[in-house]
Order: C-alpha cells, then sequence, then structure tokens
C-alpha cells in the first residue's frame, strides 16, 4: 500500500499555515504593545501633576478606575476585529498612564526614587523576556492555568479594598507580591495561548499582556519602594 503522498502534503501545508498565523498575531501583539507605551508614558506624565485628586479620594477613584477599565476591557472586546478596539486599547493605557502617575510622583519624591523606577522597569522586562521565552521555546500549552490564576486575581483584589480599610502596610506588601506572581505567570499563560494558536486576535492578546505588564511594574514598584525607598 502506497502512503498518500499528497494527504501528508496538504497536512504540511496546512501546519505551516498555521505557524505563521500564529507567528504573525506575535509579531502584531508585539508591535501593539510597544505603540501602548506611547500613551501610557504621556498619561504618566499628565498624572505625575493631575493626580492629587486620587490621593485625596483613594478608595473613591479606585472603584472608578476600576469600572473604566473593564467597560474599556468589555468595549475592545466587542470591537477587537476593526480599528476601533485599537483606538480603546490606546485609550485604555493613556488611563492607566494616569493612574499610575501620583505613585510615580511619591517615587521621585524619595532620594533614589528615579533608580526604584528605572529598578522596576528592567525587572518588569526581565519578567516579560523570561515568560515570552518558556512560551516560545517550549511551546507548552498553559492555558490549564487560566481559571486558577483568574481565582488569584479576585483573592488579590479583595485584599486590595479589604486593605484600603484596614491600612496594614505588611498585608499591602504581601498583596503587591502575590500580584506580581500573578500576573508573571498571566504573562505566561497568554503569551502561550498565542503561540498555541489559542488565540488569535492580537488586540485582544495586547490587552491581556499589557494589562500584566502594567499590574507587574506597579506593584514591583511599591516593593522596591517599601524596601529600599529612602527619604531626604
Amino acid at each position: 500500500m502506497q502512503p498518500d503522498l499528497r494527504s501528508a502534503t496538504t497536512y504540511s501545508a496546512g501546519t505551516s499555515d498555521i505557524a505563521v498565523q500564529q507567528n504573525k498575531v506575535l509579531r502584531n501583539t508585539y508591535l501593539l504593545l510597544a505603540l501602548t507605551m506611547v500613551p501610557t508614558v504621556i498619561g504618566a506624565y499628565i498624572g505625575i501633576g493631575t493626580g492629587g485628586i486620587i490621593m485625596k479620594h483613594p478608595i473613591l477613584s479606585f472603584f472608578v478606575m476600576l469600572g473604566a477599565v473593564i467597560g474599556l476591557q468589555y468595549a475592545i472586546a466587542a470591537n477587537r476585529n476593526n480599528g476601533l478596539g485599537v483606538v480603546l486599547l490606546l485609550a485604555m493605557t493613556f488611563i492607566l498612564g494616569w493612574w499610575l502617575g501620583p505613585l510615580l510622583a511619591v517615587a521621585l519624591s524619595l532620594k533614589n526614587g528615579s533608580q526604584l523606577i528605572g529598578m522596576a522597569a528592567v525587572g518588569t522586562g526581565a519578567i516579560f523576556f523570561v515568560m515570552a521565552a518558556i512560551a516560545t521555546t517550549t511551546k507548552r500549552d498553559f492555558s490549564f492555568m487560566g481559571k486558577f490564576l483568574f481565582i488569584g486575581m479576585i483573592v488579590a483584589l479583595l485584599a486590595i479594598v479589604a486593605n484600603m480599610f484596614l491600612q496594614i502596610p505588611a498585608l499591602a506588601l504581601t498583596i503587591s507580591a502575590v500580584i506580581v506572581v500573578v500576573f508573571s505567570l498571566f504573562l505566561l499563560h497568554d503569551i502561550s495561548r498565542i503561540v498555541t494558536g489559542g488565540e488569535t486576535n492580537y488586540i485582544m492578546a495586547t490587552t491581556g499582556v499589557y494589562m500584566s505588564l502594567f499590574n507587574i511594574f506597579a506593584n514591583l514598584l511599591h516593593l522596591l519602594m517599601a524596601l529600599g525607598g529612602e527619604r531626604d
């Protein structure tokens, strides 16, 4: 019995097409992710000077911001197949940059604040590089972690809300450490979904990766400020 060369050729061509599509989604995700840094930086710069309202009303500001980000994520998902999805994503990154502004302002008030911000940025980049390398080289499917990570995120969110009233410094540091771990694994989860074909839309992929990077950076900076901040 002769092997069916036509079937083998078709299978090979199909596999190649899938790989090309996955690489395209990954490339577009990284390009759009780089673009999101522009409104984030602009928003952060504005937030440093105008974020006083967040400091005066932290609890109200938190819930307003949380609602705005969740609403924008739903809007991005609804428009993930057109240009409006990109516009909404960039708008969300601008708002999150503005939200980050007061934290950066506090950091810059420290003697070594600029160094701490740099260390947080380098640390976030290192985590991203490691998780991306693991996902792309092993090509394993880490989607099984999604449910556990979502639960971890909800628990961390509830702990944040609780500590707004409890004001326990040790708990705040613990929450930041947990968030760094959870969103580092979210990075691995999201990038692996792109590599394995579980996510085929680069706008949604970028949204997930950006949210992970944002949370990692903000909480790394919080930890560094608390553990190594030098006041004048």
